[in-house]
């Protein structure tokens, strides 16, 4: 593997080293945050001609800022850091909820993305009781369907541990390996990587039912009214060509994120390793899914019904298009 970094990924590293503190989001600058899973070059290509034709319609500079992964991506997001954010839907959920970002569009996806939980073909395990005291393979926190809804599922189980992995192949070579007993991650992942996993065969042991919502663009609301309007606008008359290599639905319907959301909120009352105060959870031995002050689930080593979603308290964020500012 080469290790020369092209001239736009330097370019890149350059702006997010630069942008390392928190500082107002200044008309004449804005910073576009997404997770590129280690694949710079790529997501640099992908929003190349979004970033310019956004700066000149703003007569902005517009600079990219790829996450490694949903956790450096969530510390940008709380650092209110950036301006625009092209969020998968766990980060959407919560960078609408915990800090107030407003939803634009969204962006292109499967509609019915699925959560699975996946094994090797001949493990002996046959159903989620059956992983008590194993080891799970998750992705970073911030993730839907690598994080939220697997921890959700397995309510009430106590694990070995926990594997984490950087990206939804990552997770797969660790089953491989036997580093992992089971592994979290969508069941369009699965397809994806596991002809690129080939030391071992793999089978789904568990799908979610629900449907996981596409992901969204999202505004900071630091962004004063002016600017959300001129942005809003710009979307709403974006050339089809430039929606389409960044991947967004510029007059798309807002998907529904209640559930999204209430499953967001459960987990981080069982399992808040998300947050830097529970960030001490995910290597934590054994890894138990629950609450202690939840009677029920003391001393259990089985999952058991978790309680049902319910709609967050608070709302999502009123839209830019809505006459009140946002707060």
């Amino acid at each position: 593997m080469s290790f020369k970094l092209s001239r736009r990924l330097f370019l890149a590293l350059f702006v997010l080293t630069a942008c390392g503190k928190t500082r107002p989001i200044q008309k004449n600058q804005l910073v576009l945050g997404t997770v590129s899973y280690g694949d710079g070059d790529r997501t640099i290509a992908q929003y190349e001609r979004f970033n310019r034709y956004l700066g000149e319609k703003l007569q902005a500079v517009v600079q990219l800022e790829p996450a490694y992964n949903e956790r450096k991506a969530l510390e940008r997001i709380a650092a209110q850091a950036w301006a625009i954010v092209f969020a998968p839907p766990g980060l959407a959920a919560i960078a609408m909820t915990q800090h107030r970002y407003i939803p634009l569009c969204p962006l292109e996806g499967i509609n019915s993305l699925r959560s699975v939980l996946v094994v090797k073909s001949d493990s002996p395990y046959d159903d989620l009781r059956s992983l008590a005291g194993k080891t799970l393979a998750i992705g970073q926190p911030g993730s839907a369907v690598g994080y939220y809804f697997p921890i959700f599922n397995l309510y009430g189980l106590t694990l070995r541990n926990l594997e984490i992995s950087p990206n939804p192949k990552g997770i797969l070579e660790a089953i491989a390996q036997g580093k992992a007993d089971v592994g979290a991650l969508s069941m369009e992942e699965f397809n994806t990587y596991k002809a690129q996993v080939t030391q071992a065969e793999f089978r789904v042991l568990f799908t979610d039912t629900h449907n996981v919502p596409s992901g969204l663009v999202l505004l900071s609301p630091t962004i004063d009214r002016t600017l959300q309007d001129s942005i809003q606008k710009i979307l709403r008359e974006i050339p089809s060509v430039v929606a389409q290599e960044a991947r967004i639905v510029p007059n798309g319907a807002i998907p529904d994120y209640k559930y999204m959301i209430s499953v967001v909120e459960r987990v981080r009352t069982i399992f808040p390793a998300d947050t830097s105060e529970g960030a001490a959870l995910l290597t934590q031995k054994p890894v138990r899914l629950f609450n202690d002050s939840d009677p029920a689930a003391q001393a259990s080593t089985e999952p058991f019904s978790a309680p049902a979603p319910v709609a967050p308290a608070s709302g999502l964020p009123a839209s830019p298009a809505l006459d009140s500012p946002p707060p």
